[in-house]
């Protein structure tokens, strides 16, 4: 999977730097390893899903930010949100837990799931996201990213969490 998200940001000429890393599974992982994201703010990714499961949204905020799910859903026009499983994941993202990432709607074969990023990201030089696995991280400018998700026709909109 890492391959082919890499094979992407070439096609669509994508300047980014790859942080080969440990395993990391949350954010404070992601804080133990140190200064080696060379002052990228790390995104924080959610894959949730509405309350009859016909909606799924990938939710990127910065590291810090906590995510109220009953507020979110108001804001995106959705009934009650929760965490997807993890068979959901694997099905629209192919993904497994703690690799989840905006570069994986190049997975998203039908542009199914809907992606937000928090308004807070538009003043953000660099991204941090990863690769569609948990060992290495894809630095990458905020424009390149939104250009990479909607070149797979996601729906993007930037919200106020």
């Amino acid at each position: 999977m890492r391959e082919k998200v890499l094979e992407k940001l070439k096609e669509l000429n994508i300047e980014f730097k790859e942080v080969e890393h440990e395993p990391v599974f949350t954010i404070e992982d992601m804080d133990a390893l140190g200064d080696v994201f060379e002052g990228a703010k790390i995104c924080k990714n959610l894959f949730v899903r509405d309350q009859k499961g016909k909606r799924h949204f990938l939710i990127v905020v910065p590291e810090e930010k906590r995510v109220p799910l009953a507020e979110l859903a108001t804001k995106i026009g959705s009934t009650k949100l929760s965490f997807a499983s993890e068979e959901r994941l694997m099905k629209y993202l192919k993904l497994k837990p703690g690799a989840v990432t905006p570069l994986a709607v190049v997975n998203d074969e039908n542009s199914a799931v809907e992606v937000y990023f928090d308004e807070e990201l538009k003043k953000e030089k660099v991204l941090g996201v990863h690769p569609c696995v948990n060992t290495s991280t894809i630095l990458i400018s905020q424009e390149n990213l939104e250009k990479y998700v909607t070149a797979n026709n996601n729906k993007l909109k930037y919200i106020k969490i």
